[in-house]
């Protein structure tokens, strides 16, 4: 859904710069160039969707739709399903987390979905089984599914929401358009200039922090140092696979590009369970998306997420170890 993007990063980084393809620096700008449009783009496109939204549907409305039904976390499982089928690695999901926060769905339910949405992705269910076979597919995707919602459920039990940085996504503008016209129809053109406003006001706070993840990002990316990881992941000892989850963590990593990576791993001799654990972590949490998520939650709750979500990481390669 993004080809485009890729094209254009393909142009600009081997065609306008001169720069070349398959080089370390051409891969790291190009990747730079095509992950700022992309997240870019999503930033700015969620951002306005959200900022009409707000106007129409209050958040008041959104949580009562959320917590109306009586089953009880189906809240959760519809976020992590939603995760499921959105094509977004770790950094590319938080445009729509944002817009989640600042639409007022419950804190826990955003975290379901930001867990879900780079942990069980597209990769998993169509390139899984013809690298991993049937039985793996479906035991990750369902171990993945239950990692968010309980990661979710957990946050929500916290009440973390004080560390939630909602002045970022305050805005008066709507009141103040409503009290200039009081009971008239506000016109059309001041409702699409109040849009504008809100969505890049928050784009404009938001961005920079996007562009430095990315930076990073596009820095470590490739830098996988195979041979290195292979020698002491390849251990069977009980700590390789926290070791493995710890190794992945501050890496960036898109998860169609590194599944051919673990193969590479497993056929060298490390245990499943232990090249799935850092790629999950390398594909789910990351220097990059801690950088953004900062601009929007204090340290407690970073520092929580992250915890709960590589902790999840090592529970599932220790099952696939044990299977």
């Amino acid at each position: 859904m993004f080809y485009i993007f890729q094209e254009i990063a393909d142009y600009l980084t081997y065609n306008l710069l001169s720069i070349v393809e398959g080089s370390y620096i051409g891969n790291t700008v190009n990747f730079f160039i095509y992950d700022i449009l992309k997240i870019g783009f999503m930033l700015v496109a969620i951002n306005y969707i959200m900022a009409i939204t707000r106007y129409y549907f209050p958040m008041e409305k959104v949580r009562d739709l959320l917590l109306k039904h009586k089953l009880y976390g189906f809240d959760y499982l519809l976020a992590a399903l939603l995760g499921v089928i959105t094509p977004f690695c770790s950094c590319s999901s938080i445009p729509l987390f944002f817009g989640f926060i600042s639409a007022g769905i419950p804190l826990g339910v955003t975290f379901t979905f930001l867990i879900s949405s780079p942990l069980v992705n597209e990769s998993s269910l169509y390139l899984f089984p013809a690298f991993f076979g049937v039985k793996n597919t479906i035991i990750y995707n369902i171990v993945g599914i239950v990692i968010s919602i309980l990661g979710g459920l957990l946050i929500q039990k916290l009440n973390m929401g004080k560390y939630v940085k909602t002045d970022l996504l305050k805005s008066g503008l709507k009141k103040k358009l409503k009290d200039k016209y009081k009971d008239q129809k506000i016109p059309r053109n001041e409702l699409i200039r109040l849009w504008n406003k809100e969505a890049m006001d928050l784009t404009k706070k938001v961005f920079p922090y996007v562009v430095l993840g990315v930076g990073v990002g596009a820095f470590v990316h490739g830098l996988v140092p195979e041979e290195m990881i292979t020698k002491y992941l390849s251990n069977k000892s009980w700590w390789s696979v926290p070791v493995a989850a710890l190794l992945g963590t501050p890496l960036y990593a898109g998860p169609i590009s590194i599944i051919p990576i673990i193969e590479a791993l497993i056929g060298k001799g490390v245990p499943m369970g232990t090249a799935l654990a850092f790629m999950t972590s390398a594909v789910t949490v990351s220097i990059p998306e801690a950088l953004m998520l900062s601009k929007i939650m204090k340290k407690q709750l970073l520092f929580t997420f992250f915890g709960i979500t590589v902790f999840g990481i090592i529970l599932m390669g220790y099952l696939f170890n044990a299977l």
